[in-house]
């Protein structure tokens, strides 16, 4: 791994949970990692009740915008967090490939996305915990 290892996080609209996991990756390494996030269909914005359940933890992902995910993103990172996007996500040998199965936030009121919030952070701080 190098001195600076890149983590991709992937979900299907690049909206909700990649969003939420990249901005708790940045808040708790800051530029230790460098951190991206994809999605295999993303949507025009970020899902808004993720935003607010963020903005609860003092992370500010409203300027974000869903990408669109893209081989060389994959190839780029040192380590890929999947979140749904099945067969619809490059796989690369020698990667280095984390699947985590979250409920997805999109269509759900804010009581809903807090424990996936929740999850997310703390699936985050063991992920930094292993690469620092």
């Amino acid at each position: 791994m190098p001195d600076r290892p890149t983590v991709l996080f992937v979900c299907v609209h690049n909206a909700g949970r990649s969003q939420m996991a990249a901005g708790y990756l940045q808040h708790l390494a800051g530029e230790r990692v460098a951190v991206r996030s994809a999605g295999s269909q993303p949507t025009d914005q970020v899902n808004p009740v993720a935003v607010a359940a963020m903005a609860e933890e003092g992370i500010d992902i409203a300027a974000e915008q869903p990408k669109v995910l893209t081989p060389d993103a994959v190839h780029a990172a040192d380590v890929v967090v999947t979140m749904g996007c099945g067969d619809e996500c490059p796989w690369f040998p020698g990667k280095r490939y984390e699947d985590w199965v979250l409920d997805d936030p999109a269509g759900q009121d804010l009581d809903a996305v807090r424990p996936i919030r929740d999850e997310i952070r703390r699936r985050v701080q063991a992920l930094v915990a292993e690469l620092l």
